[in-house]
């Protein structure tokens, strides 16, 4: 009868060696991995820029400062949206003209027809002046895609936001 307690004492024992070490290897990587940060407007766009939580408030405030409005269509699983993220958020010069704009940015598509003129592809950037007016004539370099933008397209998109201030300035 002893035996059997002994036998069934360092089974227990056994496998809860087993168990304790299986425990220690999820700490281990848990504590190995970054913690993800919580998720703000900017989804990574600037992180110092105000960005507005969705279109309607943004066409809001676009019209009552005088300002002109950039959305950014992307999406967060987008190869093509995340390599322009990444040179948009580093781009020293354009985070600092983008303080001059209302901002928003999408990962979900509208209803409004005005923000897909030319279809919904993505990365997709648009400039509305304050007169809420889709401006059609500040696009990018593909004629089927007429506002897509790449990374390598960093300094277009520097001199059409710069093109969205002139104009505003001259035409409203």
């Amino acid at each position: 009868m002893e035996k059997s307690y002994v036998s069934v004492f360092l089974l227990l024992v056994a496998i809860s060696c087993v168990l304790a070490k299986d425990v220690g290897k999820k700490d281990t990587k848990e504590t190995n991995t970054k913690p993800k940060l919580p998720q703000t407007l900017s989804r990574g766009w600037g992180d110092q820029l105000i960005w507005t939580q969705t279109y309607e408030e943004a066409l809001f405030r676009a019209k009552n400062s005088n300002k002109p409005l950039m959305i950014i269509h992307h999406l967060d699983d987008c190869p093509h949206s995340q390599a322009l993220k990444k040179v948009f958020a580093e781009h020293k010069e354009i985070q600092k003209l983008a303080e001059k704009f209302i901002l928003l940015n999408l990962v979900y598509e509208t209803t409004d027809k005005n923000l897909a003129p030319d279809g919904q592809y993505v990365p997709r950037i648009l400039f509305i002046d304050p007169s809420l007016t889709v401006r059609a004539d500040i696009t990018g370099r593909y004629s089927n895609r007429l506002y897509a933008y790449e990374p390598s397209d960093i300094s277009l998109l520097y001199s059409n936001m710069q093109k969205a201030l002139k104009l505003l300035k001259t035409e409203l």
